[in-house]
């Protein structure tokens, strides 16, 4: 218990440590850069409200009329495409918040949505996964049987690396198609892969929000819900192969269930000089005395005096000889 209670507070300490840093590089990264975007939005708001003449109230109200057109310019998100593409994004906790339900029974609705959902889903990736790793599995094998190897056998280690070239070709295929679609940079594409497999779902880029595409784009919206499905099973199936290993190799090498000592252990006493030449004697003369006395059996063993009983009781009384 004491050991897996300082693992406990190992692991605890080493979450905080890694918070910690990501908060301090952030800050570093984007502090500035912040800063100087609010500066530009200040003088272009004043030079907006000087060129026609807006009061505050004027442009908060502006403001407060662009934010809820904003979901719109996409087109209609609430036909059965669009609804399909929220659903998706609930059950597998991604919510980049592109849309969100506007009444109340659909918000209601959306809990107890989720509430089923999201269990569901997670039981039903980590089987695929579990499915996508065991045929990654035969596949290594099977190539190593291939290269000749005596005795193929595939570690940890390998399944770790293939799952981390199928993460990679994963997110680079999806990023090439997605570029091409959206117009985006690879390394945009690339990073909105990475952020909706992973369930972030910053919504910074999101797919499926320009020209229409939900309505227009019949092959490309089907496309992206695979896209996005499969991608989540490839990456959840890593991302088991990572935390076991990670288990395994922080784990106690004493067996489960098996009670740890209290207390430093007792040096065993080292065995007498002689003690095996007079056990292995003493044990020679008893079978000696067995073959001359059919009778004979030692006091010391309680299994033979039931035996001896038992032969007493089925064979003629014998003259008992002493030792």
């Amino acid at each position: 218990m004491r050991r897996q209670g300082a693992r406990t507070a190992a692991l605890v300490l080493c979450i905080l440590s890694y918070l910690l840093v990501g908060a301090a590089v952030f800050d570093a990264l984007e502090s500035e850069a912040e800063s100087g975007r609010q500066r530009l939005l200040a003088q272009k708001r004043g030079e907006f409200r000087r060129k026609y003449g807006f009061s505050a109230e004027d442009y908060r109200e502006l403001q407060r009329l662009a934010r809820q057109a904003e979901p719109h310019r996409a087109g209609r998100q609430w036909k059965f495409a669009g609804s399909f593409y929220f659903a998706i994004t609930v059950i597998t906790t991604i919510g980049y918040g592109h849309a969100a339900p506007g009444t109340d029974s659909g918000k209601v609705f959306c809990m107890f949505y989720a509430l089923l959902g999201i269990p569901l889903a997670l039981v039903t990736f980590q089987c695929l996964g579990e499915r996508l790793n065991t045929l990654v599995q035969r596949l290594l094998l099977a190539a190593k049987r291939c290269l000749g190897l005596r005795r193929p056998r595939v570690s940890a280690e390998n399944m770790v690396v293939a799952g981390l070239l199928a993460c990679a070709a994963t997110l680079a295929l999806g990023a090439a198609a997605f570029a091409h679609f959206e117009g985006w940079t690879f390394f945009h594409a690339y990073y909105y892969c990475f952020i909706t497999l992973t369930t972030i779902g910053f919504g910074d880029f999101v797919a499926l929000q320009s020209d229409e595409a939900l309505q227009r784009k019949p092959p490309y919206v089907a496309f992206s819900f695979l896209y996005i499905l499969l991608g989540l099973t490839v990456i959840g199936a890593f991302l088991n192969l990572v935390v076991l290993r990670f288990l395994a190799a922080s784990a106690s090498p004493r067996r489960l269930g098996a009670p740890e000592s209290s207390g430093p252990a007792r040096p065993r006493r080292p065995p007498r000089p002689g003690g095996c030449a007079r056990v292995s004697q003493r044990v020679q003369r008893l079978e000696t005395c067995a073959r001359d006395n059919r009778g004979f059996s030692p006091a010391s063993s309680p299994g033979a005096v039931r035996g001896g009983e038992a032969d007493r009781a089925d064979r003629p009384r014998a003259r008992r000889r002493s030792i």
